[in-house]
């Protein structure tokens, strides 16, 4: 749950800084919070100790806290910054297809949110109303909300160990694995069911805009089982000594 807080706040951060239209909206973060990230969270209690853990030293109370600079750095600065690129990625897709290339959008806040301005020109002349826009950016929104949901598919299967590979661990773990499948669900549930639209502000999307963040979702579970495989072969190492928490 530390990983989706950046995807979940840089959207807001570039609203501000760089005037784009908003990306990521309140609701959809109150559905990954409250809903998606769950019982996936909760499934970790049920995860089976590593098979290496009696040969480790162990932790000290004193200096190995459980959230340390080493976890922030992880959870914020590494893969929470591929979750975040992999929702903006998303975002971009989805308006340089309606005609906003990417370029364009910078700087288009304010005209974007002017209810006044019904005639507000893309990135191909087309005009658009201030409704349609509406319904293109809350649709943005329900897809920034999907391609967490993509994203925390490898984030959660990574987080079944700290040093030993996912494959030596195995997925035994079935509520994990109900979890994976809930929070695919749910996503699927809040962005096709009709009326949550007008409920939750959530549109259908096109099932090829789900495709664009499995990339981001793959190159997290290679990181990490690369990371994992560098921390097994060279104890106390560099690779230890900055991301083992």
């Amino acid at each position: 749950t530390l990983t989706s807080n950046i995807p979940e706040i840089s959207p807001f951060l570039l609203f501000i800084l760089a005037d784009i239209p908003l990306p990521l909206g309140t609701v959809t973060i109150l559905c990954i919070d409250l809903g998606t990230d769950m019982v996936p969270a909760i499934s970790m209690a049920y995860e089976e100790a590593e098979s290496d853990i009696m040969k480790r030293q162990p932790r000290n109370p004193f200096s190995d806290k459980l959230v340390n600079e080493r976890l922030i750095s992880m959870a914020y600065g590494q893969i929470g910054m591929i979750q975040a690129s992999a929702g903006f990625f998303v975002y971009f897709v989805i308006l340089a297809e309606n005609g906003f290339l990417p370029q364009d959008l910078f700087g288009m806040r304010k005209a974007w949110d002017s209810k006044a301005i019904n005639d507000l020109q893309d990135s191909y002349g087309q005009e658009w109303t201030y409704h349609d826009r509406k319904i293109l950016e809350f649709t943005c929104h329900t897809a920034f909300f999907v391609s967490i949901v993509i994203v925390q598919w490898a984030d959660l299967i990574i987080c079944k160990t700290r040093k030993l590979s996912v494959f030596q661990q195995g997925m035994n773990n079935w509520m994990l694995n109900f979890g994976l499948v809930f929070e695919t669900v749910l996503a699927a549930f809040l962005s096709y069911t009709p009326g949550m639209d007008k409920g939750l502000r959530m549109y259908p999307l096109k099932i090829n805009w789900w495709i664009p963040a499995i990339p981001f979702s793959i190159l997290i579970f290679i990181y990490d089982e690369a990371r994992k495989y560098l921390l097994r072969q060279n104890p106390g190492g560099w690779v230890e000594q900055e991301t083992y928490y």
